[in-house]
């Protein structure tokens, strides 16, 4: 099991990513050219789409198809089971942004979300990570499936800077439209439940008012018959 007093060891690719890198607030992300996110500030280039306190995004430099994403924790866990709750509440609520955001703009409505857990495993950065990896090829070859897309399998081509560049902005642009449309979604869920909580207490009200009424009206009478019985 991972140690949190152990400090991340030096050759772990994405603790340097993490450290390179800071947050920046994904619903309004830095230009491609922001010094903050200039890919050579690390060797190999890393083209970050999503940098928060607790997780950061960057394009597979050997991608299985165009998209192909990485997301991981800012903190050296070595494996799902190393992850906090909190830690895991972020990663869930971001795997589902950016599958949506990729798929916005690769164009591709087919992926694959794989985490491996050691190297039996075929985990090869011991820094535990989640792949988002866009899935064309199936569909533009007129198959349904192919058995080797079910792991996370493929040819990987190493990355071309020039594309990933652009294709890091489009997705970094992508994952602040999908953020802002939750956004607008939950506020406008929020304010279908005010609506009905003010109508719930509105009718609640009105009840009362004829019930008070009633019985108002039911006192009266038995007061009149009872004044009237004694005479």
């Amino acid at each position: 099991m991972f140690d949190p007093s152990t400090p991340p060891t030096a050759r772990c690719p994405f603790c340097t990513i993490c450290t390179i890198f800071k947050p920046y607030d994904p619903l309004n992300p830095p230009p491609q050219s922001s010094p903050s996110i200039d890919p050579e500030l690390v060797s190999p280039a890393s083209f970050v789409v999503l940098s928060t306190p607790t997780l950061i995004a960057f394009l597979d430099i050997l991608p299985l198809s165009r998209g192909h994403l990485l997301l991981c924790p800012r903190p050296h866990r070595p494996k799902l089971t190393d992850v906090t709750d909190s830690e895991s509440a972020e990663l869930g609520r971001y795997l589902r942004v950016l599958s949506k955001a990729t798929a916005r703009a690769t164009g591709v409505e087919d992926w694959n979300v794989v985490q491996n857990n050691g190297a039996a495993a075929a985990q090869v950065v011991p820094h535990m990570h989640f792949h988002i990896i866009p899935r064309p090829e199936i569909r533009a070859s007129g198959r349904f499936s192919e058995s080797f897309t079910m792991f996370g399998r493929g040819k990987r081509e190493e990355l071309d800077d020039d594309e990933a560049a652009q294709l890091a902005e489009e997705l970094r642009q992508s994952v602040a439209v999908v953020l802002k449309e939750e956004e607008e979604e939950r506020q406008k869920g929020q304010t279908i439940d005010v609506e009905l909580s003010s109508s719930f207490l509105l009718s609640h009200w009105s009840l009362f008012r004829i019930s008070v009424s009633f019985w108002g009206s039911l006192c009266y009478i038995l007061i009149y018959l009872s004044n009237t019985h004694i005479m």
